[in-house]
């Protein structure tokens, strides 16, 4: 038995490791958009579509995943280390072509795709290590993504104007990362499919319970990387009438570093607190402060700038504890074989809806302005919550 124990934390601590170095190459290019485009002259829609093609090319991997099975027919721990070693290959390409051009999007779009080896596989390992304890498991892994995620921007931080260190370092832990789950174990509650099952996924539609909770997943992507994605550019241009552009700039970045990584503690604690009250009651409560603080957000917009900061951290921890939830769920109403794969279709659906919300975010900003951009986003957790209360009703 303490073999077990032991062997589940080494596994399950490897494992968030190379879940933060993977998902670093997220949002590498939005964290240095700035330095970017001193160098180079991208247009707005390029500036968008560096990010948003991560996004897509996830969705693609991610589908394919789905559909053929993949994360319940292979060793989990050789796809995620393949994944991630390829996507750093792919990222640092960018050392190597011409940011904004149509190759550099190329290498967005194929970073992202392989990305969907690594964080649904990644839910895949942990979810096999427990079942009481399943809420704080896929919490911690979510963490972990979410410091990966965060990452970026304090790469950029650090690295100063230097966007090539920035990217080189991602690159390098990324690689280093998937090698590290190669010796990560597989718990007593992982499952391999015996074939591929193309029909598991229509279990999404035919359960209900997997059908809700889909859907408040849906309503909570609709906020989650658009405000990921362009927190920072938002926050230097409402810093920008209190400071220098400089001095704007550089605490907009900690500002996304911190906003981003609350998250991931939030993230923890709520999976903790979750197995014991209850998944959907903790998604419910995530999305009602994650709505209210994206409109005080908007609110203190452009005002003082410890203000904003104070409601964007609030934001921040509370917009992320609902997705594990909303994985564990999934986890728990599905057949043990069909697990990776139906966790997988529902971050493939969640994703194709972030692609078209992180692409015309700084569009709509453009028009309804930064403020107005944030209220609409609240409109996902609201409708997240109406699926959580439906399924607590049949639930």
């Amino acid at each position: 038995m303490q073999a077990d124990f032991s062997g589940k934390w080494r596994s399950l601590t490897l494992l968030m490791l190379a879940e933060i170095a993977g998902m670093s190459l997220w949002f590498m290019s939005a964290a240095i958009l700035p330095d970017l485009t001193r160098e180079f002259d991208i247009s707005e829609f390029r500036q968008a579509a560096l990010s948003s093609a991560v996004q897509i090319g996830f969705v693609a991997g991610a589908l394919v995943s789905a559909l053929l099975g993949l994360a319940d027919r292979i060793d989990p721990r050789r796809f995620f280390a393949a994944c991630a070693i390829l996507a750093a290959l792919f990222n640092a390409s960018l050392l190597f072509v011409e940011p904004g051009g149509s190759a550099s999007i190329l290498a967005r779009f194929i970073t992202g795709a392989l990305l969907a080896g690594v964080y649904p596989v990644g839910m895949k390992i942990a979810v096999g290590w427990g079942k009481a304890d399943r809420g704080f498991l896929v919490g911690t892994l979510v963490g972990a993504l979410t410091l990966g995620s965060a990452a970026p921007h304090l790469l950029a931080l650090l690295g100063g104007t230097d966007w090539r260190w920035s990217l080189s370092v991602a690159s390098l832990a990324s690689a280093v990362g998937g090698v590290a789950c190669l010796f990560t174990g597989l718990g007593p509650f992982h499952a391999k499919a015996p074939r591929m099952k193309m029909k598991a996924v229509l279990t999404a539609w035919t359960n209900p319970k997997i059908r809700y909770a889909y859907s408040g997943y849906l309503g909570h992507m609709w906020e989650l990387y658009a405000m990921w994605a362009w927190i920072g550019v938002a926050l230097t241009i409402s810093f920008a009438g209190q400071m220098s552009s400089e001095a704007a700039l550089s605490l907009s970045r900690l500002v996304a570093f911190l906003t981003i990584a609350a998250g991931g503690v939030a993230s923890v604690i709520a999976g903790i607190v979750a197995d014991r009250v209850g998944k959907a009651n903790i998604a419910i409560l995530a999305m009602a402060v994650s709505g209210s603080a994206a409109i005080a957000s908007a609110l203190t917009f452009g005002g003082p700038a410890w203000l904003t900061i104070i409601c964007v951290l609030i934001w921040g921890a509370a917009i992320l504890p609902d997705s594990a939830q909303f994985s564990a769920l999934v986890a728990d109403y599905s057949p043990p074989d069909q697990a990776g794969s139906l966790m997988t279709f529902q971050t493939a659906l969640g994703f194709a809806l972030t692609f078209f919300t992180v692409q015309l975010t700084p569009l709509a900003a453009d028009v309804i302005s930064w403020p107005g951009v944030f209220i609409i986003m609240a409109i996902g957790p609201a409708l997240g919550i109406v699926g959580m209360l439906r399924l607590k009703r049949i639930g």
